[in-house]
């Protein structure tokens, strides 16, 4: 199989299972640093092309430059028809892109995520089931320990077979002081303290907490997760059961606890929803790479051992990770098992995170399409299009967005010629196509979510979407911007923001990842 033959030959490949006690290992500095030095540089080791550590490899930056230049040049010697020109090219994309997101949204929608009965997921003996860890990441937030306790305390599975590790930076003095007193209460979560290193990323601190991991399986929960209690047991047996052996990886679905706070929380669980319980599940059926979510994806140990774990670099790590899979020749399945997450209340927290998450996209796109005729012929032309449509376009067409608008305003304001020139012969039709069908499958696709989920409360806030993707089109700006002059920086989200009140949701509630759902202009 292509997978197997890629991993035998993958210099990435490298144990990380510790073969000590890990009471042990915790305490033995040379241990810790080595664990530290592998989280850091094991990857960019490696295969330096891999790692996001540089954000444009030589090639790109100067055949960015020399693109710039050309059209600099050409605006300045022909500017109608060159500024023409780059509209046509972007009205063209959005409808190619508008139509795939319409094929895989429909797929996802016949077909949706693997379903796991709880009676299946309770008919495993504990016996069977395999050694599961829980890398559960975190920084400054000893708010939400006490929370983390109560979430892994309600997963059923065999307690002798279940490793948490609450990873914590080791300057973080508080919220180490709130885990030792929720350790030495419960018993049930080991603290790893990782060394203070750059970059400060939540990929790295996995990265180390893998030297400290014992499970076959391995998943990520953040501090502030509500989990499906099955959660693990239903990756268990969507593993055994699936069918194909190039399936790696599982990936939950992700929603809100605090959907109906506030308006941006209504828009935000509409986003997640497409996201999680259409999109992804069409990706998964037509065998694109699916970018992960940053939580609740569980992948079998040996192979995330054998294609270099995270890449520390890459500030949207989930969502390399899982093109990095594809990448290998493997393949992820999308479960129906949701885990509630708290939705930005704030809206400038909101933006700082969604940057990060257009930053990461775009880190991803680049660093995957170093070697672009190698990942055709590894992905096939569809999947390879469908990659650079969905990573590359979601923060490009949100840029784009601001753009158009301002456009649309002006014309609007005052007819003036040079619009009317800009938009000549078919391209004005395209346009219209993109205004009017664009947006309006867009709001189709959030009402469609909204009713296959039974979220009825959220039907008003998708009439007003359009608001949403204006902040949308805000974050991306700045996530470009950084991506030339700060690259790693982890812009981190606060948590603990969210009403006190916990919304269950529906039991098979849809959650999404990323920003994929932005109005064309």
């Amino acid at each position: 199989m292509r997978a197997r033959h890629r991993r035998d030959a993958d210099p990435r490949s490298r144990c990380t299972r510790p073969t000590r006690p890990v009471a042990e290992l915790l305490v033995d500095e040379d241990y810790r640093q080595q664990a530290l030095y592998d989280a850091v540089e094991r990857l960019r080791d490696a295969d330096a092309d891999a790692s996001a550590s540089t954000a444009f490899s030589r090639p790109q930056k100067y055949g960015g430059l020399a693109l710039l230049l050309v059209i600099v040049v050409l605006i300045g010697f022909f500017p109608i028809p060159t500024l023409a020109t780059l509209i046509g090219i972007a009205t063209v994309g959005y409808v190619v892109t508008l139509i795939d997101r319409l094929v895989i949204f429909r797929r996802g929608l016949v077909n949706g995520a693997i379903a796991v009965s709880d009676e299946q997921a309770r008919a495993l003996s504990d016996d069977d089931l395999p050694p599961y860890t829980v890398l559960v990441p975190a920084y400054g937030e000893p708010e939400v320990v006490g929370d983390l306790i109560k979430a892994v305390e309600s997963i059923e599975y065999p307690r002798d077979k279940l490793q948490v590790l609450l990873l914590l930076e080791e300057d973080d003095e508080p919220t180490i002081r709130a885990a030792r007193a929720m350790e030495d209460e419960g018993g049930v979560v080991t603290v790893v303290l990782t060394p203070p290193a750059q970059p400060r990323t939540k990929p790295k601190a996995c990265n180390y907490g893998l030297h400290f991991a014992t499970g076959d399986i391995v998943t990520i929960f953040d501090a502030e997760d509500k989990p499906d209690p099955l959660q693990l047991r239903r990756a268990v047996w969507v593993f055994r059961t699936i069918g194909d052996d190039s399936v790696v990886c599982v990936q939950g679905k992700l929603s809100f606890h605090n959907a109906t706070d506030n308006l941006l929380t209504r828009w935000f669980t509409a986003d997640y929803g497409i996201w999680f319980g259409f999109l992804l599940p069409g990706m998964m059926v037509s065998r694109a790479p699916i970018p992960l979510g940053g939580t609740s994806n569980h992948f079998l140990r040996d192979v995330l051992d054998d294609i270099g774990a995270w890449d520390p670099f890459n500030v949207t790590e989930d969502a390399d990770l899982g093109v990095r899979i594809a990448d290998s020749g493997y393949r992820t399945a999308v479960l129906d098992s949701v885990t509630l997450e708290e939705a930005n209340v704030d809206a400038i927290n909101w933006v700082r995170q969604r940057s990060r998450w257009y930053k990461g996209y775009m880190q991803t796109w680049l660093v995957h399409m170093r070697h672009p005729i190698a990942l055709w012929h590894i992905l096939g032309p569809v999947a390879w299009a469908r990659f650079t449509f969905l990573i590359a376009g979601t923060p490009l067409i949100a840029c784009m967005n601001m753009v158009f608008w301002l456009i649309l305003i002006m014309w609007i304001a005052g007819q003036p010629p040079v619009v009317a020139h800009l938009f000549w012969g078919p391209i004005y039709y395209l346009s219209l196509i993109s205004l009017i069908f664009g947006n309006g499958s867009a709001l189709y696709m959030n009402l469609m979510a909204i009713r296959e989920d039974d979220r009825s409360e959220l039907v008003i806030s998708a009439l007003l979407v359009p608001a949403y993707w204006v902040l949308m089109s805000i974050a991306a700006i700045k996530g470009m911007w950084q991506i030339l002059f700060n690259p790693s920086y982890w812009e981190k989200t606060v948590h603990g923001l969210a009403s006190g009140g916990a919304e269950t949701g529906p039991a098979s509630g849809t959650g999404a990842a990323g920003p994929e759902t932005g109005g064309g202009a």
